[in-house]
Formats: C-alpha cells, sequence, structure tokens
C-alpha cells in the first residue's frame, strides 16, 4: 500500500499564480525541515482537488521545485523531497550578506548535465569579448527590462560581480573628478575602491529614505572647484535598508546636474519594477553609471554584474575593463543564460523575494526596535550610538553570533547615524528565530533597549 503525503496542503499568501504560490509554499516548508528528505509529496490530482486549483498548476509548480532540486520525480511511485537540511552548528553568521540557497546540489548537477549536451565549446576554446557574448549581453538586456531598466545589448557590459563592476566605474571616471560624495553609511568595498583610487571623500548626511538632498548640494557647493562623483545606493541601502521614493531621486539628480557631478548607482538590491521609483540611469542617463548584479538576487555563486554606463562614457570602460584582468567564468555565463531562458532565474528571483519577506517579518516580530524595510533584501538595521554598538557586537560574540564591525560602513569617522547590520540569509529559516533572539539578549545586554529615536531625522 503505497504511503500518503503527510505534507498539509497550502497555498503561499499573494497575488501571484496558483502555481507559484504552491511552489513557494512547499519550497518553505522543504527548506525549514518541516518536510524531511525523502518524504513523498501529494499526488498531482489529490493536490489540486484538495486547493481546488488546476491539476496543470499543481505539475507546474512540481516543475519549478524539480529545477531548483528541491525535488524528485520517481517513475511510477511519485514526487519526493530531495533536498537535505544544513548541519545546524552552534554559531550564527549574521555578517555575511547573501541571499539564503536556493539551488540544491541535485538542481546544479541538473544544470551541468543540461549543459554537458548542449554548450558551445568556443565559450572555453576562445577569449570572450571584453563585455561580454553579445548573445549573452541580449539574454542580459532582456532580464534587466524585467526589473524596470530599458538598455540595449551594446549598451551593456558583462563584468565578474559588481565589485569589478563599481571598480570599473570608479577607474573611468577618477581622471573626470577630484572628489567623491557617498551616504555618511556605506557599502565598504566601495569605500575601499575610493581610498585606492586617492579620491577623497565626503559623506552626505541620511534619513529614512537615504541622502539627504540638501547636504549633498552643501557639500557641492562647498567644493564647487572640484568636479564630484556620487556613490549611492536608492534602493535597499547597505547597510541601513533605507530605500528612495521619486522626489528624492529626482531632486538629487537635479543637484548632480546643476553642479555637473557624476553618479554611480549600486542598483544590486532591485530584485522587481517599481515604476513609482525611477532609477537614476532613467533620470540621469547621461551622467550615471548603473551597477547590478545576479549573486544578490539569485545565487551567490553565480558571480555576474552588469555596468551601464553614460553613452559619453561608454568606450572608456572597455580598456578599463579589460586591464581589470578579471573575466566571467564560461561556466557562469553558461549557466546564467539556461536558468534565464528556461526560467528557473525567474521562479528563483519571486522565491527569494518572498523569502525576504519572510525573514523581515521576524525581525519585525524578534526586534521592533530594527529600522522596518520598505524593500525586500536580505539585511536588516539597528539604529544604534557607535559606542553602544561596539558593546552589543561584542555581547553577540559572546552568545556565538557573528556581527560585522559598526565602523565597517561608516564614510566619515563621525556620522550623524549609525548602529549595526544584521544579514539575514547566512542562517537557514529554521534557525533565525534564535539568532534574532540572541541579538536582542546582546541588545539588552549592553545597558537597556536599542531606540530608533538614536537615528535623528533631518
Amino acid at each position: 500500500m503505497r504511503l500518503q503525503s503527510s505534507w498539509d496542503p497550502h497555498l503561499a499568501d499573494g497575488t501571484a499564480s496558483p502555481a507559484e504560490r504552491l511552489a513557494e509554499a512547499m519550497g518553505n516548508d522543504i527548506l525549514s525541515g518541516k518536510l524531511k528528505v525523502d518524504s513523498r509529496l501529494p499526488a498531482h490530482r489529490d493536490l489540486a482537488w484538495r486547493l481546488g486549483i488546476g491539476v496543470g498548476s499543481v505539475s507546474r509548480a512540481y516543475a519549478i521545485l524539480e529545477r531548483r532540486g528541491l525535488v524528485r520525480s520517481v517513475h511510477g511511485r511519485g514526487m519526493f523531497v530531495s533536498v537535505r537540511q544544513e548541519n545546524p552548528g552552534t554559531r550564527f553568521d549574521l555578517a555575511t550578506n547573501m541571499p539564503p540557497p536556493m539551488f540544491s546540489n541535485r538542481a546544479l548537477a541538473s544544470t551541468l548535465n543540461q549543459l554537458a549536451k548542449q554548450v558551445d565549446p568556443d565559450l572555453f576554446n576562445i577569449y570572450p569579448p571584453v563585455a561580454g557574448h553579445l548573445e549573452h549581453r541580449r539574454i542580459m538586456a532582456h532580464w534587466l527590462a524585467g526589473l524596470g531598466l530599458d538598455v540595449t545589448p551594446e549598451r551593456l557590459l558583462l563584468t565578474a560581480g559588481a565589485q569589478q563592476a563599481l571598480n570599473v566605474a570608479l577607474n573611468v571616471v577618477r581622471p573626470h573628478v577630484t572628489c567623491a560624495v557617498t551616504e555618511e553609511q556605506t557599502y565598504p568595498g566601495m569605500l575601499g575602491a575610493m581610498r585606492q583610487n586617492h579620491l577623497p571623500v565626503h559623506a552626505a548626511m541620511m534619513d529614512a529614505e537615504g541622502m539627504l538632498p540638501a547636504s549633498l548640494d552643501e557639500i557641492l557647493q562647498r567644493n564647487r572647484q572640484e568636479r564630484a562623483v556620487i556613490y549611492l545606493t536608492p534602493t535597499m541601502h547597505n547597510p541601513t535598508t533605507a530605500t528612495m521614493e521619486l522626489q528624492r531621486r529626482q531632486d538629487i539628480a537635479a543637484i548632480c546636474r546643476k553642479h555637473d557631478a557624476l553618479i554611480i548607482e549600486d542598483g544590486v538590491y532591485v530584485a522587481g519594477h517599481d515604476p513609482s521609483r525611477s532609477s537614476f540611469m532613467e533620470l540621469a542617463p547621461e551622467r550615471t553609471f548603473h551597477v547590478s548584479s545576479l549573486s544578490k538576487i539569485l545565487s551567490p555563486g553565480l558571480r555576474i554584474g552588469t555596468l551601464i554606463p553614460p553613452a559619453d562614457h561608454m568606450e572608456e570602460c572597455l580598456p578599463a575593463l579589460l586591464a581589470s584582468s578579471l573575466m566571467i567564468a564560461p561556466l557562469s555565463y553558461a549557466m546564467m543564460a539556461l536558468w534565464m531562458q528556461n526560467g528557473t532565474a525567474e521562479s528563483v528571483r519571486n522565491a527569494l523575494q518572498n523569502e525576504a519577506i519572510r525573514r523581515q517579518k521576524l525581525v519585525a516580530a524578534s526586534l521592533p526596535q530594527a529600522i522596518q524595510s520598505r524593500h525586500h533584501a536580505f539585511h536588516a538595521w539597528l539604529p544604534m550610538s557607535l559606542e553602544q554598538a561596539a558593546r552589543v557586537i561584542a555581547q553577540a560574540r559572546d552568545l556565538d553570533v557573528s556581527l560585522p564591525a559598526a565602523t565597517s560602513f561608516q564614510a566619515t569617522e563621525t556620522p550623524h547615524s549609525t548602529g549595526v547590520r544584521l544579514a539575514l540569509g547566512s542562517v537557514s529559516f529554521r534557525r533565525l528565530p534564535e539568532a534574532l533572539r540572541r541579538v536582542q539578549s546582546a541588545c539588552q545586554c549592553a545597558e537597556g533597549k536599542v531606540s530608533r529615536d538614536t537615528i535623528p531625522i533631518y
């Protein structure tokens, strides 16, 4: 007699198709450990009847999960869970900022098997064009269109990750500028690149939306004899999670135009099209270098980034990219193309957005003092003084929780707003509540409850 599935059928909330909601619900239960490896899943017709959806929707949901390697089909027996949960370990890593794994070993093996049958040998036998193969640029341009970025393949440069794209953009603008302006808390990798380029950095004050236009204007006016490059992350800012509304973006674009400042826009956390928040590439295309990446919205191991420079600087980018001496691994090229063409990338992107919402809800419940994110990404921000942040980080270390140093994000030695960033993707969803409970304990041990009142709003 065939054993029945123990899974309690349900659909995830939302407005997506029944297939996508079923795949999300079942995928969450597999990754959280509610469904164990080798567990039988409900039969197609039975599941469709119990949920009141079509059999075709169940088939599409199982296909999504199978592409991700979370389930496997056994001929004549049914569908089974195939992913194994992680070894829990003893330490919680809330310092490494990356999305949780959405591809299993089985999915990767299946992808490599398909590539072995259809990959173009020229990917491995000859050097690729500096900006990437045109066909891959076409595939990437189509992907970016789904994120609201309209760009022709010829205007798009493929890079070995976002950091290389940022470095190339900075190397190109360096001869044209004498200083840089960033948010007072910003991405440490870009701060390091600016210091390597001996570029003086001015820190603009921030509020709940990010960089303050008045502070930026004051800095540029005070240094009006110099030309500046502005580096900012308008969507899901790292580390504070701030996201700019349209008016703020328009104000900053106007200020940059008035002072003839160049812009490097970090869009690595943009995971979907939001017509109410135009990118700086749309608002000021003549001066904006737009950077995006697949590692934050698909998989950390897929080290493929993009750089979209202003038309006038396109030719300067090619030798700068060549001189960086890094190239995308041919296998990454091929995997990117396959996943984008067969729908795997889209389903994983959607799953990660829903997973980010789940984890942000855990943060809101466990750490009410955290800034409530208005966008989807796998980090959160606890505002507090620099001295208190150092105590919280030390206390968390004693509780086996790793947190990044508060000073690593500072563009100035005396920022007006400081805090602690929590990376939410390196710990499984099942273990995350305990990690957050320990962070709250660390906060309580470090002189009482953390208050969001410690971050000034200007």
